[in-house]
């Protein structure tokens, strides 16, 4: 996964924002999105949106794929403003009171339960039609061992705590490069735009 630079991080964040805000104000998505070669390439993200107070109002991403990733963010905003099943739709009046985060995530990479390292890993775990996804920052936050982020990550992919442990269950890992509204007061500020497009494959995290 390579870098982004303060300027791709900051296009980004406004088109997330933008994405937000035409959903919760319309209902619709966000077209004109940027062209620069950088976000245009092919990855994975997740948006996620928290009150001032940090608590977590919307988070919906999508994995590594083909897509462009500004597509992803842009899709991913709007997902997370309105589909995120463990929240209501976000209202107009509560845009001012959100904070965005993007998390971009590298190629998924299978991985052995010794090598996870909480706080740096994201998982993915699969079996059969059931699958789990969490972002690293969730390890950080909660401060998980590796087995306990392997629990956490099986029941949110609805499956018993000890599922990792079945030789059925396929571990995969990834990293995330996370920025946010919050740390971006040094980034450039770049200009408003408006609206259009759907796309599946949506996980949540958290």
């Amino acid at each position: 996964m390579s870098s982004l630079g303060s300027h791709e991080k900051q296009l980004l964040l406004d088109v997330a924002r933008r994405a937000v805000t035409r959903a919760a104000e319309f209902h619709e998505t966000l077209a004109n999105l940027p062209l620069d070669e950088t976000v245009q390439r092919p990855g994975g993200a997740f948006v996620t949106l928290r009150r001032r107070s940090g608590r977590l109002r919307g988070c919906i991403g999508q994995l590594p794929s083909q897509d462009p990733l500004v597509e992803v963010v842009a899709h991913c905003a709007k997902a997370a403003a309105l589909e995120d099943p463990r929240f209501s739709a976000v209202s107009p009046q509560e845009l001012s009171e959100i904070t965005i985060e993007i998390s971009v995530l590298s190629p998924l990479e299978s991985i052995v339960p010794d090598k996870i390292v909480p706080g740096k890993h994201g998982l993915v775990l699969t079996r059969g039609s059931n699958r789990g996804v969490l972002l690293p920052q969730v390890a950080a936050e909660f401060h998980f061992s590796a087995e306990r982020f392997l629990e956490e990550t099986c029941r949110k992919a609805g499956l018993e705590r000890k599922a990792w442990k079945d030789a059925a269950t396929r571990i995969e890992a990834f990293t995330a490069e996370v920025f946010s509204e919050s740390d971006s007061s040094s980034m450039e500020q770049p200009q408003r735009e408006p609206q259009a497009r759907t796309k599946t494959r949506y996980s949540s995290s958290t």
